[in-house]
C-alpha cells in the first residue's frame, strides 16, 4: 500500500497516457475505415503519392 501512495502521481499519469494512445489508435482506425489519410495534407505534392492508394485506381 506504501508503494501504491508513493507512486499515486506516476500511475495516474500513466493511465492517462494510456487511454490517450488508445484513443487516438482508435480514431486512426476510424478514419482507415472510412478512407481518410492518416497525414492530412493532399496527394497532390506526396512523394509516395502512388503507392499509398493504389487500391482506389482499380
Amino acid at each position: 500500500m506504501t508503494w501504491f501512495l508513493n507512486n499515486i502521481g506516476t500511475i495516474a499519469v500513466l493511465i492517462i497516457l494510456l487511454s490517450d494512445v488508445a484513443l487516438i489508435v482508435i480514431r486512426m482506425k476510424k478514419d482507415k475505415s472510412v478512407g481518410k489519410s492518416s497525414c492530412g495534407c493532399g496527394c497532390a505534392h506526396c512523394a509516395m503519392r502512388g503507392k499509398c492508394h493504389d487500391r482506389d485506381k482499380n
